[in-house]
């Protein structure tokens, strides 16, 4: 049971359409002062949501700028033998990640470093920082063996795909924690919008929680909270039954659907967990300029009348909510990324302020 108040505060979710770093980093800041996030810019290839957390798995291969994993290479099993060796030898919380395959390189975690350096000039304190990683489900079906298969399906691959994502994880809920702030790692599952559809049709509830609790588990380690974000609609029983402490969902679409688990929902609230309501949509250009501060608050409040039946009083439900886009502004034009931010921030103050 997480004690942590999210109180309203407003949240982003990791990607902007920019190509600087120190400015995006800025942007952060300035519209969420009090919990920024380190962003993902997916105009730099490096910075995609597989590209990113790739390096340093066995068996990584680039060919035509295409990142597989070749199992066929002769040195595949000497590579596969090291990857566990290494992630052996640091498994205990306490090893020292920094430096290992675990954490970004510098070609990677460009937008993460930016973000610890403005973190630490500033000279206010922050209530938590966030950060991101890769869900093990849309990373193992995102990532193919030479034969174009998702390694999710190949055990092996799929046990060391979720290690890599945990450990990276850890190290950026480490590299928080050491500055004094409550770290918050989402784990990011687009593909969680597809469960249950003939394109995941082997994949069971208990593999998508088994692979999401491994890299809970770390996060928590590190006194963390966990969080997972998907941005459309999923069968959100097999989450609000996790140990997760945080779900984003996409409240300005899906809220209909999300409320279709009231008991679930009820038991979710009453250990303290926390929702992060998408109530901003980054959908397209044009439904983002139609959108206003006082009536995205009063579709939010028409959302909380209907958490209120569920027997929990609106202040409770705001102590556990943050309010956030409905999913990333990386594939937005910059004007459009920018009004979603300051719909974020406004209607998250509209919200505190009743």
């Amino acid at each position: 049971m997480t004690s942590f108040k999210a109180n309203g505060l407003p949240l982003l979710v990791g990607s902007l359409p920019m190509d600087d770093h120190p400015a995006a980093a800025r942007l952060v800041m300035d519209h969420t002062p009090q919990i920024p996030l380190w962003v993902q810019l997916p105009q730099f290839l490096e910075e995609g949501m597989i590209n990113q957390f790739i390096p340093g798995l066995p068996g990584v291969t680039v060919q035509d700028g295409k990142h597989f994993i070749d199992t066929q290479r002769a040195d595949f099993d000497e590579q596969f033998l090291a990857f566990f060796e290494d992630y052996l030898a640091l498994a205990q919380p306490e090893s020292d990640l920094s430096g290992s395959r675990f954490a970004f390189s510098s070609e990677t975690g460009k937008g993460f470093s930016e973000f610890l350096n403005q973190v630490d000039k500033n000279k206010s304190p922050f209530i938590a920082l966030k950060g991101q990683v890769t869900g093990p489900i849309t990373f193992g079906t995102g990532v193919k063996d030479q034969d174009d298969r998702a390694i999710f399906y190949n055990d092996q691959l799929r046990d060391a795909a979720v290690k890599k994502l945990a450990l990276n994880a850890r190290w950026q809920a480490t590299a928080m924690a050491k500055r004094g702030a409550v770290p918050i790692i989402f784990i990011d599952e687009p593909a969680l919008a597809g469960f249950g559809t003939s394109a995941y049709i082997t994949i069971s509830k208990e593999d998508v929680i088994t692979c999401i609790e491994e890299i809970v588990l770390e996060i928590h380690g590190q006194k963390g909270l966990a969080g997972v974000h998907v941005c459309a609609n999923t069968e959100w029983d097999m989450l609000l039954g996790s140990n997760l402490d945080i779900i984003s969902f996409d409240a300005f679409s899906y809220f209909d659907k999300f409320i279709l688990y009231p008991e679930m929902i009820q038991h979710y609230l009453n250990r303290g967990s926390i929702l992060a309501f998408g109530i901003v949509p980054t959908g397209n250009a044009q439904l983002i300029a139609q959108q206003t501060t006082k009536g995205l608050v009063e579709k939010f409040e028409a959302q909380v009348a209907q958490l209120t039946t569920l027997g929990f009083d609106r202040k409770t439900i705001i102590e556990q909510t943050f309010i956030t886009p409905s999913c990333g502004t990386g594939s937005l034009d910059l004007d459009s990324a920018k009004r979603v931010l300051q719909l974020t921030q406004r209607v998250s103050a509209a919200i505190q302020a009743k």
